[in-house]
């Protein structure tokens, strides 16, 4: 079901208002329980076999059979749907005005907005040691503690998440005048939610997995694919044609068509982690990652460095989680890990407690930017004497033709990681290694039509 209205209250001479608000029913789709109860006991069983000190080396010939008596003992994973979920619908509304500037020239200003209600959160491991809250945030127990299910994972999706999305969109068109047109637009948004994804908890190359479903507020923050500001500019100019000119001269003059496209927009966001090649919260689950604190030492309004591809986090803004005192201390935090107990006056950092979660939420940093111009040219060769419209047209385009290098976020977890599980920092943390756009690209085509 949905429930919607369109609203247009005037269109006056070269101005126009409209406005929309609608209602939408989200029904769970099968994926969303196909996907993980086909890989749930009794239908399959997991484990894992890998070289460990006592070199256990598969032998020729062995696989399959040979790779499965190498596993550590087998775990049947569960599955858990909730029962009797809310309703999931989506609420979305928008209101622009339109408005001729010129003769061929149209300004658009608009507003959109969206609200999701009741929406699918998805885990890959929700078997976790639960914590305890505190006022200092949530604390692990010292040594460990009991899994929900000791016997292996457990997926979980419940419909207990939500998201909100705000936009002002501008937008300039000027229509074909003298062989040219020309578009603009420019978007300004914010995306927030609890989860960014329903068939894997991390969808997107951004995400970080098993987001805490105890408390979604610590997991609420800016959406996977989130992007905060966005230019595009386009153009096309057909040459004006040289109608003089005949034979060879009127076909190496006339028919060409040059277009540009460029695109400008802020980056992703992402997350700085803590110790995933071990477990320091004591989670007892297969995504074992925590979260630094978040340092407000001067230099860290921003926690990025935008020019330097080798330590594009400023690590120095992130620090291990320190107990707030020195009661805290004794009660809740592990004297075993870091650099022993604070003193009565905690201000000089020390008191690292590992197994306190960190305050540096989920994405809290943001990817590069991206910038990308594609060029086209096109030439256009009317064949009269085949028909009158009969075109033979060479096209050849240029895709980055700056051939600008355009990197991703740094990848969960070995280049998010600030330090690693015993607190030594991690030489890779922040490194840039992969790019969203190709190199420069260019291809040629020949089209016929008639």
């Amino acid at each position: 079901p949905r429930i919607g209205f369109s609203w247009d209250p005037f269109r006056n001479g070269k101005t126009a208002l409209h406005g929309g608000f609608g209602v939408f029913d989200v029904l769970p789709l099968p994926y969303v329980f196909e996907t993980i109860i086909d890989n749930a006991a009794p239908y399959a069983q997991s484990g894992s076999a890998k070289n460990t000190k006592k070199n256990l080396t598969l032998m020729d010939g062995t696989f399959f059979a040979g790779a499965y008596a190498l596993q550590q003992p087998n775990k049947l994973q569960q599955t858990y749907v909730e029962h009797q979920p809310h309703r999931n619908y989506v609420m979305q509304w928008n209101l622009n005005v339109q408005r001729e500037l010129a003769s061929n020239l149209t300004a658009l200003v608009g507003y959109v907005g969206s609200r999701g209600v009741h929406q699918p959160f998805r885990a890959d491991d929700i078997n976790v040691v639960l914590p305890s809250p505190t006022d200092a945030g949530y604390v692990w127990p010292v040594g460990g503690g009991t899994n929900i299910n000791p016997n292996g994972t457990v997926r979980g999706v419940m419909w207990s998440g939500g998201s909100s999305y705000h936009a002002l969109q501008v937008g300039i068109t000027r229509n074909m005048s003298h062989g040219l047109r020309a578009q603009g637009s420019y978007t300004f948004a914010k995306s927030i939610d609890t989860s960014s994804a329903t068939l894997v908890g991390d969808a997107f190359a951004n995400s970080v997995p098993s987001l805490n479903w105890f408390d979604l507020r610590l997991g609420r923050g800016l959406s996977d694919f989130d992007i905060r500001r966005v230019l595009v500019l386009n153009s096309t100019w057909q040459v004006p044609t040289i109608k003089s000119a005949s034979g060879p001269l009127a076909w190496a003059a006339n028919g060409w068509e040059l277009g540009v496209i460029y695109k400008a927009n802020d980056g992703v966001p992402f997350t700085a982690t803590f110790g995933s090649d071990g477990d320091p919260l004591g989670l007892g689950s297969n995504d074992t990652y925590d979260y630094p604190n978040r340092r407000t030492i001067p230099g860290c309004e921003t926690l990025t460095n935008p020019r330097n591809p080798n330590h594009y986090i400023k690590t120095q803004c992130f620090a291990i989680p320190t107990a707030p005192s020195l009661a805290f201390y004794n009660q809740y935090c592990d004297p075993g890990q870091g650099d022993g107990p604070p003193p009565p006056d905690p201000g000089n950092g020390t008191g690292q407690c590992f197994n306190l979660r960190g305050n540096a939420g989920r994405n809290i940093l943001f990817g590069p930017g991206v910038s990308n111009l594609d060029f086209s040219l096109i030439k256009n060769t009317y064949v009269r004497k085949i028909s009158e419209t009969f075109n033979a047209q060479f096209r050849a385009e240029v895709f980055n033709i700056l051939n600008r290098a355009n990197f991703s976020p740094p990848p969960f977890p070995n280049n998010t990681d600030i330090f690693d599980a015993s607190g030594a920092a991690n030489g890779s943390a922040g490194k840039l290694i992969a790019t969203t756009t190709t190199a420069r690209e260019i291809q040629f085509a020949l089209k016929f039509t008639w």
